[in-house]
């Protein structure tokens, strides 16, 4: 859902206590798809609900190198702001 930008699918899981810090896949985890991607609506749903900033894996190694390799300053500030490095 992340990956995809689906906001109401990506609520829905959240409210069914998905784990936000899954790792697998080609992007690594939830954080990672939506930050590559620029889903900024959903990076904020996975911010709140305790994502990992620093979790590494995936094509880009973590969330904040996803989003500034695309361009995607805006996500970029949002994960700084919580501490990503």
């Amino acid at each position: 859902a992340s990956l995809e930008g689906l906001n109401t699918t990506t609520q829905m899981l959240l409210e069914k206590d998905a784990d936000v810090n899954a790792q697998g896949g080609y992007y690594g985890n939830a954080l990672q798809a939506a930050a590559s991607k620029g889903y900024k609506e959903v990076v904020q749903m996975l911010l709140k609900k305790g994502a990992d900033v620093n979790a590494r894996g995936g094509r880009d190694g973590n969330a904040l190198q996803a989003a500034s390799s695309e361009g995607h300053n805006e996500i970029v500030q949002m994960l700084v702001d919580k501490g990503a490095r």
